[in-house]
């Protein structure tokens, strides 16, 4: 038996992420664009760096050639011959660096265009991915909701599946098109800087290399302890939502008993809980980005440290210095926007897993794999021994109930309160499955048959008037959208609706309103 969601514990869903992310399988070509573009933006990103140094030992380069041309010509002489030049040499140094310039910032200028366009698309690409993702999960949901049974919905509240078929959606939704690509961003910016620190000097790589694992310990830590605590937010919003909905649905209640301030401190108390635990998410993640900062700036200092000591025993160019430092932030910076990418994580995890409790509950009432379509009826509906009890109880509400209503009788049910006589009729169109014994109608029992070709055939009046935001012949026609406009006039003068309804301005096309608002406590039920 399906859990109710409210008491699911929450606790790390790592899986349930990795089986949302399968749903871009659904739009192969454009996550193959948006990784593609990603590829091309970083690749440009990564060959700036090289260009500033180019610029910086042409400058650099230039400058100490026009020192030396300056010089007088024995001195000169003396300083080619230290510096293992040749005045040919001199010559070329003193006219490359502009042209060198002039190259390097094309170049980057080139670069930087691309990038650009690249990141748009990259940007766009993403984006929709996450609106298509979003678009099949609330889809699935809301179809799975409306075949999920009574039994279900009677455990669970309808602000519990409310905020799982739109919050926890959009939390899994900003994932895929941000935290994700991010990621994917974050590694390969990561990978190709350590290989361009490595190629450029790999003895002042394998100084600040070792902070890189402690750097990534700390943050599957942070990820471990904020998955269940986010998982906690979401629990602590569905309750408040459920609060508000209730509130909502039976506010005609609250006003006519005087409770507006009772529930203001039910509202209040649920909303202090859900800030308390938004509070302690704060707080976790206020000490992760100092920690983020620590190790970046521990990383910069080493660098300053022994990459200045290479330039003064001349095994480092100015230039050199400056491209590892440039890479040395590309490291860095996707392990700072780890710390934005683990908490995206961990809130579209806990999201995930609370959509998949959902999309994974069994349906107790389905149609068997060898369920027939049942033929038009006759209305024979007869119980055979028949106990039902519902989930929450052990003592039956049904105990060995036989009967025999034939077609054209009239029968009526009397009995006690909570005797059992609206479970009864809802048994018929088998809204739930009887714990013991047979309903049959024409000699089929009603599990035996397709549901859809049972419930098709029986008109039902129920206790509660339920109408939905439409004219008044779309709810009349709601159980047969293709009824004519003589079947629903008939069917709304067998109801004694017809000379109210035709007392409107619209007629049948009078808009309801929500919950059929503008109708009146009575003309709601005749339509219902």
């Amino acid at each position: 038996m399906n859990q109710p969601l409210e008491r699911q514990r929450p606790g790390l869903h790592w899986g349930h992420l990795v089986r949302a992310i399968g749903y871009l399988s659904h739009y192969r070509g454009t996550a193959a664009l948006a990784i593609g573009a990603l590829f091309i933006s970083i690749g440009a990103q990564l060959m700036v760096p090289q260009l500033v140094q180019n610029i910086l030992d042409a400058v650099v380069g230039g400058l100490a050639a026009r020192q030396l041309s300056a010089l007088p010509a024995e001195a000169q002489a003396a300083a080619l011959a230290q510096a293992n030049l040749s005045a040919e040499r001199l010559n070329q140094l003193l006219v490359a660096p502009e042209q060198g310039l002039y190259w390097a910032v094309s170049l980057i200028l080139v670069f930087a265009v691309a990038r650009g366009a690249f990141a748009f698309t990259q940007a766009f690409m993403a984006e929709k991915l996450s609106q298509g993702v979003a678009f099949d999960f609330r889809n699935e949901l809301f179809a799975k909701i409306q075949r999920l049974s009574f039994s279900y919905h009677d455990r669970n509240r309808t602000g519990q599946l409310m905020i799982r078929a739109t919050d926890d959606v959009e939390k899994v939704r900003i994932f895929i098109g941000q935290g994700l690509l991010m990621a994917l961003q974050a590694l390969v910016l990561l990978t190709g800087a350590l290989v361009m620190l490595f190629w450029t000097n790999w003895r002042l790589t394998l100084v600040i290399l070792p902070i890189l694992p402690i750097a990534l310990v700390l943050f599957m830590i942070f990820g471990a302890v904020s998955q269940p605590l986010f998982a906690q937010v979401q629990a602590k919003l569905s309750h408040l939502n459920t609060i508000l909905q209730e509130n909502l649905a039976g506010i005609k209640v609250v006003k006519a008993f005087a409770r507006e301030k009772q529930e203001q401190a039910r509202f209040r108390e649920a909303a202090t809980d859900l800030m308390n635990q938004q509070i302690t998410v704060a707080r976790v993640f206020s000490f992760l980005f100092p920690v983020i900062f620590l190790v970046a700036n521990l990383g910069q200092a080493l660098v300053l440290y022994f990459g200045g000591r290479q330039i003064l025993d001349s095994t480092l160019t100015l230039g050199e210095w400056q491209k590892f430092s440039l890479y040395l932030v590309y490291v860095f910076f996707p392990i700072g926007q780890l710390g934005f990418i683990i908490s995206q994580m961990s809130q579209a995890s806990a999201s995930a897993a609370r959509i998949f409790e959902i999309l994974d509950a069994q349906n107790e009432v389905a149609d068997r794999p060898d369920a027939v379509v049942l033929p038009p009826i006759q209305g024979r509906v007869e119980f055979r021994h028949v106990t039902f009890r519902y989930f929450s109880s052990s003592e039956p509400v049904l105990s060995d109930v036989s009967f025999v209503a034939e077609p054209g009788q009239t029968v009526a049910l009397l009995g006690a309160t909570g005797s059992g006589k609206t479970t009864i009729i809802n048994l018929i169109p088998r809204f739930y499955d009887v714990s013991e014994g047979q309903v049959l109608i024409d000699g089929y029992d009603v599990r035996d048959v397709r549901i859809d070709s049972l419930r098709r055939q029986i008109g039902i009046v129920l206790q509660e008037t339920n109408l939905f935001t439409g004219t008044i012949r779309e709810n009349i026609a709601f159980g047969r959208p293709d009824a004519t406009d003589e079947e629903v006039i008939a069917a709304a003068k067998a109801a004694a609706a017809h000379d109210f309804i035709m007392s409107f301005p619209q007629g049948y096309d009078t808009p309801v309103g929500e919950r059929g608002t503008t109708l009146s406590g009575g003309q709601k039920q005749r339509i219902a």
